[in-house]
Order: C-alpha cells, then sequence, then structure tokens
C-alpha cells in the first residue's frame, strides 16, 4: 500500500511535446526570453529540448546544443541546460519525418506544472484522465474570423 500512497504524493502535471518549424534554418531566438518566462513562473518545467535540422536532400540530424549557441543562436544556448537526453533517435527521425526540407525544428518536452495539483486530486479522488488532445491554433483563428464575420 506504501507505493500507491507514495504515487498519489507525487505531483505530476500532463506532459506535452511541441515541434517548432523554423522552415528558412534560422531560429532567430527571439521566442526563448517567452520560454523561460513560462518556465520561471513555475507554468511548465521544461524535460528535454532538441534541435533537429533536415538539409535540402533531405538528411536528417540532431544539432548539437552548444555548437548551435556558437553559430550564434544567441539566447538557444540556454536551451541546452534543458536537453536531459529523454528524446532519442526515433523522437529525431520522426520529427524529421515531418519537417521541410532545408528547415531547423525545435522539439520540447514540458511538464504542464500549473496542471499538477489539479491532476493530483483528480487522482487522489479516484478519476482519471482518460482523453485529451489539442486543437490547431489556426483551426481556431479560421473559427474566430468567421464568426466576426457573421
Amino acid at each position: 500500500h506504501m507505493t500507491e500512497t507514495a504515487l498519489d504524493d507525487v505531483q505530476l502535471g500532463p506532459i506535452d511535446y511541441l515541434v517548432i518549424e523554423y522552415a528558412n534554418g534560422q531560429p532567430t531566438g527571439e521566442a526563448l526570453p517567452h520560454l523561460l518566462d513560462l518556465v520561471e513562473s513555475g507554468t511548465i518545467r521544461l524535460l528535454d529540448a532538441a534541435i533537429v535540422a533536415k538539409s535540402a536532400d533531405g538528411e536528417v540530424s540532431a544539432v548539437d546544443m552548444a555548437q548551435l549557441a556558437e553559430l550564434g543562436g544567441g539566447e538557444l544556448g540556454l536551451l541546452e541546460g534543458a536537453a536531459t537526453g529523454m528524446l532519442d533517435e526515433e523522437d529525431i527521425a520522426q520529427t524529421g519525418d515531418i519537417l521541410s526540407a532545408g528547415a531547423v525544428g525545435a522539439i520540447l518536452v514540458y511538464e504542464n506544472t500549473w496542471a499538477a495539483p489539479f491532476a493530483t486530486a483528480v487522482r487522489k479522488a479516484g478519476g482519471q484522465l482518460i482523453a485529451n488532445g489539442r486543437i490547431p491554433i489556426n483551426a481556431i483563428i479560421a473559427a474566430l474570423e468567421a464568426q466576426e464575420e457573421n
């Protein structure tokens, strides 16, 4: 019974990942301060990060974070500390499959720490998450624009 109680005390929010593509292959790093704000405020906890490059002829490779910082990715070097190795070669390959040729992609794996107390309370009450999903932001923007036209 002890393990069950110990598990109940672990506050863990839902874990998400996202992949951001820079089609021109040049992330500027200007979105990074916003990401760091989310981490510092305790909204999310970054569990892993990786940068993937796809050459014009379709070759996929993981980009060394330290190397990226030297290349003038500047603030992208801050992601170096977030790289934990949780993302494996298969994750890199799958990301490569969805990237456009010549693009650079950033993969972020993060815990929604803001939801942890809620998720823990749900578990303690005998509830469990049976479905979740994400609505693509472009679909929402299109729906909102359509609504405004009416």
